[in-house]
């Protein structure tokens, strides 16, 4: 039998803001939650200053071990809005104004106070690359090739996320289901390697917890078959009933 395709994509996240914790990230949540949507698994994500050469280096290796790479971060209007230029430099190509991301922010500024040399940075993109629409403040993300160039502001990227809703290649999305159960996962640990294996397709991923005074965890099946997940889900369920344990169907 030929194995299922996997997709694959890896999430950028640059921003010396990140790395300080003055500003505390949530695109990953996001990003990997609409990934999944398109049959593509977030199977990497890293974390990058604001320094071109760091960019430059992540950017080259990302986009070579993953089918997509998605950026976050850097496309702002500020002299240190870098990541445009160092995806440029990662794909041996020059930086240019976009005629249609020049003419949009134009109308978008037209009764804002026009368009500047700050607001114009916002326009430019590696040769070659395509617009991803922007709805909420008219500056455009980017794609080039298998790379996706989009804002740092949750909600902005969101919105560049639901653009491309569709238009990516990607394979069956990721189901799953959870169960919960008030005991050490050390004590279950062999039952769950034991319930995994006999469901070939299907993976099981334990989340440990401390809460009310007790140790507890949830635990998550997940399959891009439905049939192979509920089988696994059932019988996780059955191991750990005859057990003595206390199952919670829905988590804990």
């Amino acid at each position: 039998m030929t194995a299922e395709r996997i997709w694959t994509a890896a999430l950028l996240v640059i921003g010396d803001e990140i790395l300080s914790g003055r500003t505390q990230d949530r695109n990953v949540a996001q990003v990997g939650q609409w990934l999944n949507l398109q049959g593509i698994r977030l199977a990497e994500v890293r974390v990058v200053p604001d320094i071109h050469e760091r960019i430059v280096e992540a950017v080259t290796a990302l986009r070579a071990a993953h089918d997509y790479l998605f950026t976050t971060g850097g496309i702002g209007p500020t002299h240190d809005d870098i990541t445009v230029d160092a995806v440029a430099t990662a794909l041996g190509v020059e930086v240019i104004v976009h005629p249609k991301a020049r003419a949009t922010l134009e109308a978008w500024y037209a009764d804002k106070g026009g368009i500047t040399e700050a607001r114009l940075r916002m326009a430019r993109v590696p040769e070659g690359a395509e617009l991803i629409e922007n709805r909420m403040s008219g500056a455009p993300g980017i794609r080039c090739g298998n790379v996706f160039i989009m804002a740092g502001v949750p909600h902005i990227a969101g919105l560049m996320l639901e653009a491309l809703s569709g238009q990516l290649e990607g394979g069956a999305p990721l189901l799953s289901a959870t169960i919960g159960c008030w005991v050490p996962e050390s004590e279950v640990a062999e039952l769950l390697g034991a319930a995994e294996k006999a469901h070939p397709g299907a993976q099981i991923g334990s989340y440990p917890f401390f809460r009310e005074g007790r140790v507890g965890a949830n635990y998550v099946i997940r399959s891009t078959d439905a049939a192979t997940l509920e089988a696994c889900r059932a019988d996780l369920v059955a191991r750990l009933e005859a057990a003595g344990r206390e199952v919670a169907l829905e988590g804990i």
